[in-house]
């Protein structure tokens, strides 16, 4: 089983929301149907621009709580080190599922 840390926006530049979940494609679909209130429901957190795997649960959980804490300015950097046009990843996902 895989684990994974996560990055939704609600654009470019946007609002960013991280986060860790065992199942991405599942987890991505829920923020796009803004299945539960919360940050990404309210601000519109649905496009994924960055993920990790991770062999744990507590792996993905350290480093979800590790890029939380980071300035606004890292997070983007990681995300356009991976993904300079901001691309939605999560049909890449469906494709490798």
């Amino acid at each position: 089983m895989a684990f994974y840390t996560y990055i939704v926006v609600s654009g470019q530049n946007g609002t960013l929301y991280v986060g860790s979940t065992d199942d991405l494609p599942r987890r991505i679909e829920e923020h796009r149907d803004r299945l539960h209130d919360g940050f990404t429901a309210k601000y519109g957190c649905t496009i994924l621009v960055w993920y990790e795997v991770f062999e744990s649960r507590d792996e993905a959980f350290r480093r979800e709580r590790r890029i939380k804490e980071w300035r606004r300015s890292w997070k983007l950097m990681l995300i356009e080190a991976e993904n300079p046009t901001w691309r939605d990843l999560f049909a890449e996902l469906n494709l490798n599922a």
